[in-house]
């Protein structure tokens, strides 16, 4: 191998540790069975929630995961991958390709780190079913709102009886 495309290895190597470190989750993708159009499709829904996929040779993400401290993302690096990236929302690169997959089972999530903790294939499709943020809260709201309700209707029939009384 001439050492440009040595030094262009490198490079290649340094780049992904650095955006593997820069990222608030990094998730490993089995892509195998997806033709063009449905990896498009996950591509557009992974922007869609401010994430990014790369396609990337098994060596240079195993090398990349080496120097950017995820040693253990390593021993699922085999056949086709691709590896998927979220700096906004550390669960949304999960949850998106989980949701991908219900639709297409032919993608599988593999492993990934989340917040810098490794987490193997249960554990990370544990976490990408868990609602999102927005539907936590809704549903946090709707049980801070079910007492209310109900003293409001309590409230509402005892006027009533109170009411019948008088006219009866």
């Amino acid at each position: 191998m001439s050492s440009k495309a040595i030094e262009k290895k490198k490079q290649q190597v340094e780049a992904l540790a650095e955006q593997m470190r820069d990222a608030n989750s990094v998730v490993l993708v089995d892509y195998l069975g997806l033709d063009v159009s449905e990896a498009d499709a996950l591509r557009t829904r992974l922007r869609e929630n401010d994430c990014r996929m790369q396609v990337i040779k098994n060596n240079i993400i195993r090398r990349a995961a080496e120097a950017a401290g995820y040693q253990e993302l390593t021993q699922h690096v085999e056949g086709p991958n691709a590896v998927v990236f979220s700096y906004e929302d550390s669960v949304s690169a999960a949850k998106t390709v989980y949701e991908f997959a219900k639709e297409h089972p032919d993608i599988e999530l593999k492993a990934g780190y989340v917040d810098e903790e490794y987490m193997d294939n249960e554990y990370i499709q544990k976490i990408a079913s868990i609602p999102s943020r927005e539907e936590l809260l809704t549903m946090f709201a709707g049980g801070l709102l079910q007492p209310v309700r109900n003293i409001a209707i309590a409230l509402n029939m005892h006027a009533e009886n109170l009411q019948e009384q008088d006219n009866g």
